[in-house]
């Protein structure tokens, strides 16, 4: 009901930034990629595009921080990218709050500590976002990740619902140290190599 809601609110400004990403970049107006939700169970996870897809010579998509156009870097820093995640919060496979939704195939490269944070649903937000988001490492992320899931109560996510529109009005942490956005998850050889390790598919 809230992500309806807040759909019918912001659909305006919806309406306003795709006619805008339309104008600058061309089609399409979305993003689009699947992503590990609840259980790994893999979902269509939606942001608004803020990057061209400009290519080199050899047909190899450029670096991030070439491809980030300058609407782009707004919406990110904004966190205006973001919205059409109530999409997916109205579909049922992220909730407002939870552990960010991240790529496939680091599903593999998870500790069994680190894949817990594919006990709840994914988030818009989280408590991760609300302590560094895109300028802490990934160690420091999965530990507030899987804090958050052993914590979790609904004082808690009205305390990260708060604090996000605080950290968004500050613009802080958008992007990692020397990176456009965040660098890959590697994962750990050690731990990847070890059966016990492993997330499950």
């Amino acid at each position: 009901m809230c992500a309806a809601i807040v759909l019918l609110i912001c659909s305006p400004l919806i309406i306003a930034i795709a006619i805008a990403i339309y104008l600058k970049m061309g089609r399409p107006v979305m993003f689009s990629q699947p992503r590990p939700g609840k259980g790994s169970y893999i979902f269509t996870f939606y942001k608004f595009r803020t990057m061209t897809h400009d290519r080199d010579a050899q047909g190899v998509l450029l670096p991030d921080e070439a491809r980030l156009t300058p609407l782009g870097q707004f919406l990110r820093k904004t966190s205006l990218d973001e919205l059409p995640q109530l999409w997916n919060v109205l579909r049922g496979d992220m909730s407002f709050v939870g552990p960010r939704p991240l790529l496939v195939k680091y599903l593999e490269r998870y500790t069994s500590e680190q894949s817990r944070r594919h006990e709840m649903k994914p988030g818009i937000t989280g408590w991760a976002q609300v302590h560094g988001r895109n300028a802490i490492s990934w160690e420091e992320k999965f530990k507030l990740d899987v804090w958050y899931i052993d914590h979790w109560n609904l004082w808690l996510d009205l305390r990260i619902l708060s604090l996000t529109l605080f950290k968004v009005l500050q613009r802080e942490g958008v992007s990692h140290p020397g990176q456009a956005t965040m660098p890959e998850f590697q994962g750990r050889l050690s731990d990847r190599n070890s059966p016990e390790s492993r997330s499950p598919q």
